[in-house]
């Protein structure tokens, strides 16, 4: 049994509709439904009568509600008892879920900035893909969500428990290493992200567009962390579709040359409302000060 079955219950105790909660939760009906389903079938009974519309609970449904409450309620107050223990330490604590390469290219150098402003403090980082990132931001284990966006990936968090700030821009680019051989037809290997991932579907908005070379799917990389497509196309294994800031360096030394024209794309910092404390205001406040450019094209 997973706490986030629970939770994704109490939810749907509450709006009674399973296209809301799967919004609320940053899931599609389709898996939130499955988690419902899951819990029902740890539990040994079912808790909605699906025949009613809106739902309703069923018996064991409606006694469930407490124990679930309760149960979420413990573990949130312990979790909270343990992070501030470790907050409790001579320096203030931000915790932070970023993409992989966000962790590498801008958020070493945007904690500088922080600091600068802030004076010394100490961070927790969660660094995974876009939809680990996101749950970790909706579900309250984490203060702040780095990611990328591009106005067509909508971010499925709500703005108002999860406001938002523009920190920096980059732009995707597709590199490839000098050398690399088209094939009969003129096309390019192509690396691909994970089908579904974030930046998977920005790139083949960005192939979509015009400019953009012929390919053919020659390697896909399912845990789409752009690092590895990174070093596939340094071994001259085919096209990657990368953040500029995450290659800068390898197009400035022509390890990497450009092969189409760029998508931009800003860097956002995501807060979670609830998480409110002193420092976190501090850190919130600092990062509107300025708007740091990553970009390199425009």
């Amino acid at each position: 049994m997973e706490l986030k079955w629970v939770e994704d219950f109490l939810s749907l105790s509450e709006t009674r509709s399973f296209s809301r909660s799967a919004e609320l939760r940053c899931v599609t009906q389709s898996a939130f439904s499955r988690r419902i389903r899951s819990l029902e079938v740890w539990l040994g009974t079912v808790l909605l009568d699906r025949s009613t519309y809106p739902i309703t609970l069923t018996a064991d449904g409606r006694q469930f509600v407490e124990t679930a409450e309760e149960v979420v309620r413990l573990l949130s107050q312990s979790r909270a008892d343990f992070q501030a223990r470790g907050e409790r330490s001579h320096l203030p604590v931000v915790t932070i879920a970023a993409l992989h390469s966000l962790c590498l290219s801008v958020l070493p150098r945007w904690l500088t900035g922080i600091q600068g402003v802030l004076g010394p403090m100490a961070s927790r980082v969660l660094p995974d893909n876009f939809n680990i990132c996101v749950q970790a931001l909706v579900e309250g284990g984490y203060d702040l969500l780095l990611t990328y966006h591009h106005p067509s990936v909508p971010i499925p968090v709500d703005p108002e428990r999860h406001p938002c700030r523009v920190i920096g821009r980059d732009s995707l680019v597709a590199v490839a290493a000098p050398g690399l051989e088209p094939d009969a037809d003129g096309r390019l290997p192509l690396l691909q992200y994970s089908r579904g991932s974030f930046l998977g579907r920005l790139a083949a908005i960005a192939q979509a567009k015009g400019g953009a070379p012929a390919t053919y799917p020659a390697h896909t990389n399912e845990n789409s962390m752009a690092e590895a497509l990174k070093s596939m196309a340094l071994g001259r294994h085919g096209v990657a579709w990368l953040p500029r800031s995450l290659v800068a360096s390898e197009i400035g030394h022509g390890a990497l040359g450009v092969v189409s024209p760029e998508m931009l794309m800003e860097i956002r910092l995501y807060r979670s409302a609830g998480r409110a404390r002193p420092f976190l205001d501090q850190v919130w406040a600092a990062a509107a000060l300025d708007e740091p450019n990553y970009a390199l094209a425009e």
